[in-house]
């Protein structure tokens, strides 16, 4: 059982950055790929960026592609999204998700922090 808790979302302008934090409990994430996803009000989830169990692989919606970033601290259990350049289209909700390395799906989900950019 893994327990995944999303941190440092806020209110931040047009342009500016911001990071977010995903820290695992229960178990280490080693051995799993990790996620992050959006959602805005009334739109679908939608898939922004994921990081394989080593690392060494990263993966990026066309739409964040250049100015987020992930990555991941094994020893911390702890996955992070910094994000550059802001715009109010990125205003959602974001979730952490983990899946042991080589599932279909991602098992584990967060309960999603808020991130507003204000123009």
């Amino acid at each position: 059982q893994v327990q995944l808790v999303e941190s440092g979302g806020g209110l931040v302008q047009a342009g500016g950055s911001l990071t977010l934090s995903c820290t695992a409990s229960g178990r280490t994430i080693r051995n799993f790929d990790m996620g992050w996803f959006r959602q805005a009000p009334g739109k679908d989830r939608e898939f922004v960026a994921a990081i394989n169990w080593s690392g060494g692989s990263t993966y990026y919606a066309d739409s964040v592609k250049g100015r987020f970033t992930i990555s991941r601290d094994n020893a911390k259990n702890t996955v992070y999204l910094q994000m550059n350049g802001l715009k109010p289209e990125d205003t959602a909700v974001y979730y952490c998700a983990a899946k042991v390395a080589g599932a279909y799906d991602y098992g584990y989900w967060g309960q999603g922090t808020q991130v507003t950019v204000s123009s």
